[in-house]
């Protein structure tokens, strides 16, 4: 069934997915409707023009034989009997439609009929019989004639033909219905030609369309297609890619128009480039240079800290204070020049096999005693089997750090759920609390640098706000992802997820990025009838 539907659905990509071949595919079934309706008009046209003139020129002839029939009678009136006199014009009659093959007589006698011996009786079909016949006992000899299929009792093929009628003789005794047939063959050999030269002019002319048809689509989807692929290397970093513009039409205006884009494109890309470079120089020069003051800051601070305790209260309280704010302003200063290290590309990772179970318990236990003056329970579930991967194990413990942080400081007092797993392809942790969370909308926001869920909130922990942006790079760096989930009151959950080895793509991860805890949705059962008391 799959097999099926894709083959049913190959078509409809392969239609869809080239413009020449919907272009050329419609121009030909246009054509070919065009060419249908068209030829069909033509055929009726030149089989009706045919038909009326063959009707003429029957009636022409027809006339001129009875007229031909009639001089005879009246020449043989009195020489023999009747009977005698009809029989023998009528066989002079078959005699000179015989000649060429022009048409065919047949004379309806009270006792039998005298016909061309190779012509078929049915041929007169009973409608004309009797309309003729009815004419018998009038005055006049009226024409009538009719379209018909003209049978042959020799096992010929039966062709069109016209059928014409008459009544001939001097009195009602003497009048007898006489019926001359004229085939249609030359006639329908000639609408055959027609027939023919139609097809093959409409075979012509649809080959004609479709090279038409393709060498115009050509000509239009060149220059777009030059148009996507400057565009693709245009969002592939080749700034310096442009169009060839040949002429002064509306394609020739899109190639203007799409290298004047590429050119300002390039000119503020290399300015957010520079303020880029500018911007990351300045930070690192600057946490470069604040090192300096600061650890001359720190000597002084650590003298003073030293002593805090013999201070009287207010200077004791300052000294304490000091030192909190310098190993904050420290760990800023780290932090952008961690940052900077991402931004300028020099950032490198130290890889090694390891199990990344025995690093999440480390930082967990690391952790605990922090945890347990906020309240918070670190629940930490492992796996069975040992997780190997391949992971740079300062880098990634500084992840786990941030995010456990983070989860005790936002947690509320409440339990913190850590969770190991593995996968074929990759290894994961999550870290689930149960305290403010975020917006769902908030989920990217998250990583951004400074941000904050909340900035009424102080920071009791002393964070920088360039944590989690320094996580999502050392992430990065090994190739893996690093995702959130969040609802305001529900908590929140990070998801770290990291190939087995690296450089290996990850087919999925191992952990879900919603938690397991919350509540399921059931389906809600509808009744259908009356339900019972």
């Amino acid at each position: 069934m799959n097999q099926a539907r894709r083959l049913l659905r190959a078509p409809i990509r392969a239609w869809w997915g080239s413009l020449p071949l919907r272009v050329v595919g419609t121009t030909l079934i246009g054509t070919l409707l065009v060419l249908i309706f068209g030829g069909w008009l033509l055929q009726q046209q030149a089989a009706g023009g045919i038909e009326k003139g063959k009707v003429a020129s029957s009636l022409a002839e027809a006339s001129t034989a009875l007229d031909i029939i009639e001089s005879s009678l009246r020449d043989s009136t009195g020489q023999a009997s009747t009977t005698e006199t009809i029989t023998r014009v009528a066989l002079a009659a078959i005699d000179r439609g015989a000649v060429g093959g022009q048409y065919q007589v047949l004379v309806s006698l009270p006792t039998s009929d005298i016909r061309t011996p190779r012509l078929d009786r049915s041929t007169v079909s009973a409608s004309l019989r009797q309309t003729v016949e009815d004419s018998v006992n009038a005055s006049d000899s009226q024409l009538y004639w009719t379209s018909t299929q003209v049978r042959y009792n020799d096992g010929s093929e039966s062709v069109p033909g016209i059928v014409v009628g008459a009544v001939v003789g001097t009195s009602g005794a003497n009048r007898y219905p006489v019926y001359f047939v004229f085939p249609m063959s030359q006639e329908q050999s000639t609408l055959r030609v027609v027939q023919q030269a139609l097809i093959s002019t409409g075979l012509v002319v649809a080959l004609g369309m479709i090279i038409i048809a393709y060498w115009v689509s050509r000509a239009v989807i060149t220059p777009v297609r030059s148009a996507r692929q400057a565009a693709e290397r245009l969002a592939s970093g080749q700034l310096a890619d442009r169009m060839p513009v040949r002429g002064t039409d509306d394609l020739a205006r899109l190639a203007v128009s799409m290298n004047y884009m590429a050119s300002e494109l390039q000119h503020r890309i290399r300015q957010l480039e520079e303020l880029s470079r500018l911007q990351q120089r300045f930070v690192a020069d600057v946490s470069h240079e604040l090192r300096t003051p600061l650890t001359t800051v720190r000597l002084a601070a650590d003298v003073i800290y030293d002593a805090h305790d013999t201070f009287p209260a207010l200077e004791n309280r300052s000294a304490v204070l000091m030192r909190r704010e310098l190993d904050r302003f420290e760990a800023l200063l780290a932090d952008l020049l961690e940052i900077s290290r991402f931004d300028a590309g020099a950032a490198e990772l130290t890889l090694d096999e390891q199990d990344l179970s025995e690093l999440v318990r480390t930082e967990v236990d690391a952790l605990r005693t922090l945890a347990a003056t906020r309240g918070v329970e670190l629940d930490l579930r492992l796996p069975e089997t040992s997780c190997g991967a391949d992971f740079d194990q300062r880098r990634l413990g500084r992840v786990l750090r941030n995010l456990l942080t983070n989860a005790i400081e936002h947690g509320e007092g409440r339990p913190v759920e850590i969770e190991v797993a593995q996968n074929q392809t990759a290894v994961a942790v999550t870290v689930r609390d149960h305290g403010v969370g975020f917006d769902a909308n908030d989920s990217h926001n998250v990583f951004e640098r400074f941000w904050r869920a909340d900035r009424a909130r102080a920071r009791s922990l002393g964070g920088t706000g360039l944590g989690l942006a320094i996580a999502m790079e050392d992430v990065r760096l090994h190739g893996g992802n690093l995702a959130a989930w969040g609802r305001p009151m529900r908590g929140a959950q990070f998801r770290v997820t990291i190939p087995r080895h690296h450089g290996t793509p990850i087919a999925s991860s191992p952990l879900p990025l919603v938690p397991r805890d919350l509540p399921r949705r059931r389906p809600v059962a509808k009744s259908i009838g009356r339900a019972e008391k």
